[in-house]
């Protein structure tokens, strides 16, 4: 059942609806990700500016990245490339470049509709843009479970699984015992809420991003002349041209399509939740800031551990060496053994702040449903802690399986939702990009000119505006 359903989602529905979505937004936003993309540079000088008790538009971004940056870009490149050949790095990076402007649509809207809670911190997602943009209550709680279920339960246990193996691999430690290590430190974090999440990130991202693309750069470099012949081979197999290596553009297509948004998560519906909690003063800004960290986390991260193993010779067609193995053994081969230590370690970094990033992700779809129900957020929490060492023990095909089934499903809720706001996210670009044109180099988000809109006035307020021109986006 788990096979079919697979098949039938990421062999035809979502290939379609992905690349629909995405190359509709390219086009009617005049290729926004590339407009845009060297201002995104610009941006993250500015995103540490907030307002006291708020996320900064960097922590969210931070947290973000931290659940983006995980298993996906060590194991998951590992699993395309064994599946579906070296071609499949190909379609990652275009499903990468479409979702880009997916990605800004979707963190856009969420910032619309942001609501603000009582503690006077930010709330929002795709659930709340379906309740509050189209009315449609139901899609929101349908959203919310699927988000709970895939994030909170799932893609848990895919990280936990990937971290036990990997440790045992390397240091002979149990996957049992990793998964109990995982599970009590999660218990001590899961309790400070999003706040403490993204403080966590904030300081671990960057570091464990940085380290890792250091080590993979020294391997790029040390094998600088052999680089020219992995780019050709990606190009050629994922057009089916080297088809004892790729298994044909089908194969090649659906993986890289399929582990690219396991990855970068662009179209999914998970990034807008944590985009909504950001400070920013327009929500173009939050779009633009998300938009690169799904070139962050495919284009480069992705690159680097696809290279990494296509460099060296672990990599054989039919190999028996999956997942995270074929990444350690890849590594081991460059640097020596110590290689396979380091892809260990950073992978346990890398699963730990996604797996709070997941947790966040459920935590807020609950949310939506009760804000006050401590006991059902409790219960959450134990199902959470249980499902890590759940995800440890099992096998790579039920993990992955489970996991492919309920995001194909949340990322098809999420799509149609899109393809409904198309306008009112132009809408909003469109403000951003007339104040940008006029020399505003920090364009202002003025409710007024948005009165037809259901937005929540404590998040957007109107004082501070000039009363005498309500398109004014300059402040008193």
């Amino acid at each position: 059942m788990i096979a079919f359903l697979d098949e039938l989602l990421w062999g035809k529905v979502l290939i379609v609806a992905l690349l629909a979505i995405g190359l509709l937004l390219t086009i009617r936003s005049r290729f926004v990700q590339f407009r845009y993309f060297f201002h995104m540079f610009r941006m993250l000088g500015n995103s540490f500016a907030t307002e006291e008790g708020q996320l900064s538009s960097f922590q969210a971004l931070a947290l973000s990245v931290a659940g983006r940056v995980g298993a996906g870009n060590i194991a998951g490149v590992a699993v395309a490339i064994s599946l579906g050949g070296p071609g499949a790095i190909f379609w990652m990076w275009l499903i990468a470049l479409i979702g880009m402007a997916t990605s800004f649509f979707e963190c856009v809207i969420a910032q619309v509709f942001k609501q603000t809670e009582p503690d006077g911190t930010f709330r929002g997602g795709p659930a709340y843009y379906m309740e509050k943009a189209l009315g449609q209550r139901w899609m929101g709680s349908l959203f919310s479970f699927l988000l709970l279920v895939t994030f909170g339960f799932g893609f848990n246990a895919v990280q936990s699984y990937t971290v036990a193996t990997s440790i045992d691999d390397t240091f002979g430690i149990p996957t049992k015992i990793t998964g109990l290590i995982l599970m009590v430190i999660l218990g001590l974090v899961i309790f400070g809420g999003v706040k403490r999440i993204a403080q966590i990130a904030e300081f671990i991202v960057p570091a464990m991003a940085g380290s890792y693309l250091l080590m993979t750069l020294f391997v790029l470099i040390t094998n600088i002349r052999e680089l020219p012949g992995v780019i050709s081979l990606i190009i050629s197999s994922a057009f089916g041209l080297n088809q004892a290596i790729a298994g044909g553009i089908g194969v090649a297509l659906m993986f890289g399509i399929k582990r690219g948004l396991f990855s970068n998560e662009a179209g999914l519906g998970s990034a807008p939740n944590v985009a909504a909690v950001a400070y920013v003063k327009h929500p173009v800004n939050q779009g633009i800031i998300q938009s690169f960290s799904v070139f962050v986390d495919t284009i480069i991260m992705c690159t680097c551990t696809a290279t990494v193993i296509l460099l060296s010779s672990v990599y054989q067609p039919g190999s028996e060496a999956q997942g995270v193995l074929l990444t350690q053994s890849a590594m081991a081969e460059h640097v020596g053994n110590w290689g396979r230590a380091f892809i260990s370690i950073a992978l346990v970094l890398f699963a730990f702040t996604s797996i709070i990033y997941n947790y966040y992700l459920g935590e807020n779809s609950l949310n939506f449903f009760s804000e006050e129900n401590k006991l059902v957020f409790n219960i959450f929490r134990v199902l959470t802690l249980a499902l890590i060492i759940w995800g440890a023990v099992q096998d790579l095909s039920t993990v992955f399986g489970f996991a492919d089934i309920t995001m194909g499903l949340l990322a098809l809720v999420n799509i149609f939702a899109l393809f409904k706001l198309v306008n009112l996210g132009l809408r909003v670009m469109k403000d951003f990009d007339e104040q940008m044109t006029r020399g505003i180099k920090e364009p202002i988000f003025d409710a007024r000119r948005f009165a037809d809109v259901n937005l929540d006035p404590k998040s957007w307020p109107t004082e501070g505006l000039l009363v005498d021109s309500p398109l004014s986006t300059d402040r008193v």
